[in-house]
Order: structure tokens, then C-alpha cells, then sequence
């Protein structure tokens, strides 16, 4: 168990049980943010009541249920649907990340991957690396319908600079929103027409027991066969469990023009993470893979931002950006 902060615990306990990430950069932040509250990285022993206060990443199941006075879950990433995994999840508030910073990221990645898409990015640098010097036909930004599936801070965010840039941008969304310069559809009834729309579907949904899959055969079947550039572009920066690769791979073997075929796709999550070294997306040449790092957390930006959250709570103000459990975001 490593400690961060006074030996005494003036304040209650914030246990950082995050999986996958190196923890100093987050300690040492804590540290700075909060230098009058220990942190740890695993509870003192079972049950352990100093922890008032829980940041986690794919935490270990059962880890937070031996906390008896825990009061709040933040998320150190923006999705949260990890945390819903673990089985024994004591009934205390949720806070999902919302900072600038993971927004910026995030429409950095979404603009990078359809600008690559609409400059025909992967075609040269083919031809750089067989020398080949010629010029495809070029649309504009002004060509092209970027969908976005996902219209919360994200997604809006995104659609905003893709829409400064000079794409047309439509969204879809479970429930009806409304986004400035951009055509909203929402709901499982307007879903085709968003998909009809479109010519790059950028996905940026929360994963949750309505859109596990959601990127399916279905779905894929019911995009534009023919777009401007050749045919349609899937960008998934979500969650990988929206999407079943089998249909992808399917899709992007299919016969360029046929109803349900995917010209390219760039995918930022995947189903098994990470991507086991057997998977032919691996292999396929109009694949785009980047190790779930569209919007990485960085604790500079984000560990400030808890430690404001667990001072508004203690002063009795409203916690911010609270998780829905009925919806699952």
C-alpha cells in the first residue's frame, strides 16, 4: 500500500485503485492538490474506514464494498461503465470526468482521423512507399457529412470544430438535443436517417446495457454505400464494446459499393483490450488502430479537478457531473 500525504489523516482517505496505469504521476498530483489528505493505493485492511473518498480505473471488484464510509466514486477516465462491472458496487454517488483538457483531447483525435479520411491520408503514404507520384480526386470539407453518435460534451465539442473546419455535421442521440450548426436526430426512430446522412460515423457513445453491440451488421447495413470518397468511414473513440469487430472486418471485406460495406475504419477501442496480437485488424490495410489514447487522462488536469469536487462536497455544495445508475452515464 503506498501513502501519500500526513501520517495523521486530518481528513478522510482518498483511495486511488486504478488497473492498467502507472500510479506516481497521480500520487505525486494528489499530493500537490491535496497535501493535507493521505491517498492510497489499497484499502488498510478489511474494512477499512478512513477512506472516505474512491478514484478509480477498472478497479479490482470488492475493493470499494470494504470501505465502510465511503461517500464518493470519481471516475479517472470519462467513461464509467467499468465501474458498473464490479459486482459488489456500494451505493454511494458517481462522478464522471468532465475537464477541459479530456475534451480537447478528444476532439483532437476525432478531427486528426476524419481530416486523414478526407486528405486521403492512408493512400499516400502507400504511394510514398512505392514511389508512386499522382493525385486522387480531392472533395472538400464542405463534400462531406461527419455523423456523430454521441452529442454529450464530447461529441458536441468535436462537432463544433468540425463544423469550423467546414464539414456538414448531423448527430444522433438517445434523447433529443440541440447543437448550434448542427442536425440533431434522436432516438431508435430517427437512427437511419442519421446513418442515411452520413458519410463518416464518428461514435462517441457511452457503453451501456442499450449500446453494448451497437455497432453491428444491423447498423453497418443501413450506412451510405457511396459517399464522396469512395464509401462510408467508421471512427469509434467510445468504448470497444459498442462494436462487433467480426461485423467490421466483414463490412470492410464486403464489395466497395454494396449496401453494408465500410471503406475504412479508424478504431481507438475494441472489445478486448489490448487488442490481443491475433486479431486480423491488426493485418487489415484500411484499418487505422491506436491504443485506446484518443483522450488520455492526464493528472494534471484532472486531479485538481477531484480534489475540488471532494472540497465542494465536504462544504456542503452539490457534486458535479453525477452518474445516472438507471441510464449507466
Amino acid at each position: 500500500m503506498t501513502i501519500t500525504g500526513p501520517e495523521g489523516n486530518p481528513k478522510g482517505r482518498i483511495l486511488y485503485a486504478v488497473t492498467g496505469w502507472e500510479p506516481a504521476n497521480w500520487l505525486n498530483e494528489f499530493a500537490r492538490a491535496a497535501p493535507d489528505r493521505a491517498v492510497v493505493t489499497a484499502p488498510d485492511g478489511p474494512p477499512d474506514p478512513s477512506v472516505r473518498y474512491a478514484a478509480v480505473w477498472k478497479h479490482p471488484p470488492g475493493i470499494l464494498s470494504s470501505l465502510p464510509n465511503l461517500q464518493v466514486i470519481f471516475s479517472v477516465g470519462a467513461g464509467v461503465d467499468h465501474i458498473f462491472l464490479d459486482p459488489d458496487l456500494p451505493d454511494v454517488p458517481i462522478v464522471r470526468i468532465v475537464a477541459d483538457d479530456l475534451t480537447a483531447r478528444m476532439s483532437e483525435y476525432v478531427v486528426w482521423q476524419v481530416l486523414d479520411h478526407l486528405r486521403h491520408g492512408r493512400l499516400f503514404r502507400e504511394q510514398q512507399a512505392k514511389h508512386i507520384w499522382a493525385e486522387p480526386n480531392q472533395p472538400s470539407a464542405a463534400d462531406i457529412t461527419v455523423g456523430i453518435m454521441g452529442l454529450g460534451v464530447l461529441g458536441t465539442d468535436a462537432a463544433h470544430k468540425l463544423r469550423h473546419l467546414g464539414f456538414n455535421v448531423t448527430g444522433w442521440s438517445r434523447t433529443p438535443k440541440q447543437v448550434d450548426g448542427v442536425t440533431c436526430h434522436a432516438g431508435n426512430a430517427q437512427l437511419d436517417a442519421f446513418l442515411g446522412a452520413s458519410d463518416i460515423v464518428v461514435v462517441l457513445l457511452p457503453l451501456t446495457q442499450d449500446t453494448k453491440g451497437l455497432v453491428n451488421r444491423d447498423m453497418l447495413m443501413k450506412m451510405k454505400p457511396v459517399t464522396p470518397l469512395g464509401g462510408p468511414v467508421l471512427i469509434n473513440a467510445g468504448r470497444g464494446g459498442l462494436q462487433v469487430e467480426a461485423d467490421i472486418l466483414a463490412a470492410l471485406d464486403r464489395e466497395e459499393g454494396k449496401r453494408g460495406a465500410l471503406m475504412a475504419a479508424s478504431l481507438d477501442v475494441f472489445e478486448t483490450e489490448p487488442l490481443p496480437r491475433e486479431s486480423p485488424l491488426w493485418r487489415h490495410p484500411r484499418v487505422t488502430i491506436t491504443p485506446h489514447a484518443a483522450a488520455s487522462s492526464d493528472p494534471r488536469h484532472l486531479v485538481p479537478q477531484i480534489v475540488r469536487q471532494i472540497e465542494d462536497f465536504e462544504a456542503g455544495r452539490p457534486l458535479q457531473n453525477l452518474v445516472d445508475r438507471d441510464t449507466g452515464y
